[in-house]
Order: structure tokens, then sequence, then C-alpha cells
């Protein structure tokens, strides 16, 4: 079942998006060469008990970390580790908060260091991707249309959208209907309405679009060892058109 945000509830849900955006942008900026995953973890941690709010993430269905960060062909779900991230490498933080009883998502893929030129266009693409599917998520168009306009931008570019992960709704749950494939057709799926509020979240991988978990229940990763990139924005569905909740205005 979809659930419809009041204005108060759009305006909790506005102020937790804007602490992940934030945090989010503290940490890109402790990305270099040298720098553990673990190590952002735990700043990450001190930066929401600074900000009094809970990491989404930390405890939720037993992931041990407040942080998810999936390195080079690590697609989503990567856990904070002791090895130190070196030039050449991309980074995916993938982060939420828990503000008053409501949630905030957000994830950004970064270079570390000097990258090579594809993997900067692997970048460009997935986010390109993210914002094309954002100019869709309006009233009286389909869930389809914004699936659509990630697999059209990155399928366009030689790359392929990762089938087995999808974005989903998000309010007083992390993770709430609907989902949304970063693939379908246009003019299918349900109607969007104001109100809706929805975490568009495009994995796009150099390679092919198949993935698997890895032993520790959590990293997935490209079959094929390739590079993936994620890049994710919690957006509400407005009477004047999509609202960019976890972006600093």
């Amino acid at each position: 079942m979809v659930i419809l945000k009041l204005p108060d509830e759009i305006e909790k849900l506005r102020i937790s998006n804007l602490i992940v955006a934030q945090i989010l942008s503290e940490l890109r900026e402790r990305v270099k060469p040298g720098v553990t995953t673990g190590e952002l973890d735990g700043y990450c941690e001190e930066l929401c008990r600074n900000k009094r709010v809970k990491p989404a993430f930390k405890g939720y269905r037993g992931y041990p970390f407040a942080l998810c960060t999936s390195v080079n062909g690590e697609v989503v779900h990567g856990m904070p580790s002791e090895r130190p991230l070196v030039a050449g490498d991309i980074l995916s933080l993938d982060f939420g908060v828990n503000y008053k009883g409501f949630y905030g998502d957000a994830a950004i893929t970064v270079p570390v260091g000097v990258v090579s030129a594809e993997a900067m266009r692997l970048l460009a693409v997935t986010e390109a991707g993210l914002y094309d599917a954002i100019l869709q998520a309006r009233a009286g168009n389909r869930l389809g249309d914004v699936s659509a306009a990630v697999q059209e931008r990155v399928e366009a570019a030689g790359f392929s959208v990762v089938r087995d992960f999808v974005g989903h709704g998000i309010g007083r749950s992390l993770h709430e209907d609907p989902q949304i494939p970063n693939y379908g057709v246009r003019g299918r799926g349900i109607e969007l309405k104001p109100g809706m509020v929805l975490a568009i979240e495009p994995m796009v991988n150099e390679g092919s679009y198949e993935v698997r978990v890895l032993p520790d229940g959590w990293t997935v990763v490209t079959r094929d060892g390739k590079l993936s990139a994620h890049f994710e924005h919690s957006v509400a569905i407005t009477e004047n058109g999509p609202e960019i909740l976890s972006r600093i205005q």
C-alpha cells in the first residue's frame, strides 16, 4: 500500500533528508587515498551524534554499521572495513537517518583520487539517469515513466541497470511501497500522486547487470567483476512537480 504524506509529514521528511545530505557532503570531503571505509563509518556515527539523529541502517535487519560503503565492483550494501582506499577506486556512500520517526535516505558515488575516464563516465551517466528519473516523478505520470527514464539513459551509454535491487517509497518506514525498478515501460505502473515520497536510486554496472551476494550476507557485487555506481535521492511528488528532499538547498 502506497502511503500519501501530509504537508507536515513532508516537512519532517525534508528535515531528515537535509541532514542526510549534509552528512554525505561532509563524508565526501573525507574520501581520499589511504582512508579506510571503517574510518568513514566512524566519522559518520560521530556526525549523527552531533546532529542528534539515529543512523537508519545500523541494526536494520541486523546490519552492523551506520554507512554502506561499496567499492569498485561492489554494487550496494558494502560493509565498512579497515582496507585503505587507493587512488583509482570509486566509492559508493549510501546513508540514511531517522529524525523524529521519519526517514531520510540518499547515496552518492565518488572517485578516490584520479580515476579512469570510463569510471568517470559511469558516474556521470548514473547520476544523469537519476535526474532523468526525477524529472518524470510528476503527478499524473506512471511509475514506469520513472523507471524507463533510467534505463533509457543507461543503456544508450552502453551500461546496464541492476535488476535485482530497486528503489522504494520512504516515510515513517525506511522501505515502503512502491518498489521502483530502474527499468520499465513508459505509461505503465501505478499513477503518481501528490504526497508520494520516493527514494529513487539507479544502480548501474559497467558490464552485465548480473550480481551476486557475498558470503557476508550483505555485500552485493557484479558477477563479472566490473565497476558499479549508485546514486539516490528521496523525492516528494508535489502539485508543483518533484521536490528533491535529500539535497542541500
